[in-house]
C-alpha cells in the first residue's frame, strides 16, 4: 500500500473512517488505508489498514443494480453463525446495510493471513506429500461444514431444503434461456438428463455453494484458515458441494487455465479420493454422485455462456473473459460424461 491513503475504486475513506468510529470507535487507531484485491464479476474485497492492524471490507461490484442486501447480510449472517464450530471463518465486525457510506450494502469481517491457492507451480512447491495433505483437508473440512446442525447455530431458516434440487434446476435452465447467443452442442440433453434422473437428497445440511480451493485460504502449515466467498450458502442438499468440488477437480487447469490449476499439482488427491474421504468421514451415500458433478458442470457452462454472452456484446471487460466461450462445451460434454459413466 502507498504511503499516502487514497481511496480504491468504491470506497470513500474519509466516508469510511467517519462511520467506524462511530460504530466501532477505537478499532481504526492510525490513518486508514485501503486496497482493492479482489474484483470484477463478483463482490468486491478491499483490505483495510491502520498501519498495525488489518481487516477485510467486502461490497457488491460496481454499478450493481439488484438488491444487494442479500448477498451481503447472507455471507455476513452465516460466517457470524459459523464462528464458534469447527469450520474456520473469519470474525464478523460490522453489517452495513445503509447504502450512505459506500454507495451500496457492505460489512467488516477481520483480515486471516493465508494463501488461496489458484496456481499449480506455487502448490507444487510445498511437494507432494504436504499438497494431498491439503487436498484431503479441504475434503475434510466439507464434511464439518455439512455435520453442522443448522438449528444449533441460528440458521433454521437459511433455505428452503425441501425440492431444493428441482427449485436449482428450473433455475440454472432459466438463467440458461436468458444466456443462449449461439448453439451449444449437447446443452438440452445434459438439461433433460438432469431432469429425467434427478436423484432422492440425503438430509438437507448448511451448503457453501462454491466450494472448492481457491475460495479457502491456507497457512504456512498446510490448515485451512478461513472458508470464504458465502455468497451462495443454503440449506439444500450437501452433495451439491460434493459435486462442485470434484468438477473443478476433474477440470483443474480446463480452458487455458479459465478453471484455477492448481489441483493439477502432482500429489493432489484425484476426485475419487476425495470422494472416498468424504464418504468415509460423513457417512453419506455418495452412489448417485455423477448426478451432481453433471449439475456442477451444467451451472457452470450457464455462466461461462452467460460470461460469453456479454462480452460478445462489450458489457464485460477484463482478462479471461474472451475466452469464457470455450468453457462452455467442454462443460457440456464433461456433465454428459459424468452421468454416462453413473
Amino acid at each position: 500500500m502507498s504511503d499516502t491513503p487514497a481511496d480504491p475504486p468504491g470506497l470513500d475513506l474519509a466516508r469510511l473512517r467517519a462511520h467506524l468510529d462511530r460504530e466501532l470507535p477505537g478499532l481504526v487507531r492510525g490513518p486508514l488505508r485501503a486496497e482493492l484485491i479482489e474484483g470484477g464479476r463478483s463482490n468486491l474485497t478491499y483490505v483495510l489498514s491502520d498501519g498495525a492492524s488489518s481487516w477485510v471490507l467486502r461490497r457488491p461490484p460496481l454499478g450493481h443494480v439488484l438488491a444487494t442486501a442479500h448477498d451481503m447480510g447472507r455471507e455476513y449472517r452465516v460466517m457470524t453463525a459459523l464462528r464458534a464450530t469447527p469450520v474456520p471463518v473469519p470474525d464478523t465486525h460490522l453489517l452495513v446495510e445503509d447504502t450512505g457510506v459506500t454507495g451500496s450494502t457492505w460489512y467488516l469481517m477481520s483480515y486471516v493471513p493465508g494463501v488461496a491457492h489458484r496456481d499449480a507451480a506455487a502448490l507444487t512447491a510445498l511437494g507432494p506429500e504436504r499438497v494431498r495433505a491439503l487436498g484431503l483437508g479441504l475434503a475434510e473440512t466439507l464434511v464439518r461444514l455439512h455435520a453442522i446442525d443448522p438449528a444449533a447455530v441460528g440458521l433454521a431458516d437459511f433455505g428452503r431444503p425441501e425440492g431444493y434440487l428441482a427449485r436449482q434446476l428450473r433455475r440454472w435452465s432459466t438463467q440458461l434461456a436468458a444466456s443462449r447467443s449461439r448453439e451449444l452442442p449437447g446443452v438440452d440433453e445434459l438439461h433433460a438428463l438432469l431432469a429425467e434422473r434427478l436423484p432422492d437428497s440425503p438430509a438437507p445440511t448448511l451448503v457453501h455453494g462454491d466450494y472448492r480451493l481457491d475460495n479457502v485460504l491456507v497457512d504456512g502449515e498446510d490448515r485451512i484458515t478461513a472458508v470464504l466467498d458465502w455468497e451462495m450458502s443454503t440449506l439444500g442438499d450437501p452433495l451439491t458441494d460434493l459435486g462442485l468440488l470434484v468438477m473443478y477437480t476433474e477440470l483443474a487447469g480446463a480452458g487455458g487455465g479459465i478453471i484455477p490449476a492448481a489441483a493439477t499439482a502432482p500429489g493432489y488427491p484425484a476426485a475419487p479420493e476425495l470422494v472416498a474421504r468424504y464418504a468415509e468421514l460423513s457417512g453419506r451415500d455418495v452412489s448417485t454422485l455423477g448426478w451432481y458433478v453433471a449439475f456442477a458442470s451444467f451451472k457452470l457452462a450457464v455462466v461461462a455462456e452467460g460470461i460469453h454472452y456479454r462480452y460478445q456484446q462489450g458489457k464485460t471487460l477484463g482478462a479471461g473473459f474472451e475466452r469464457a466461450g470455450e468453457m462452455g462445451p467442454i462443460l457440456v460434454d464433461h456433465g454428459l460424461a459424468a452421468l454416462k459413466e453413473h
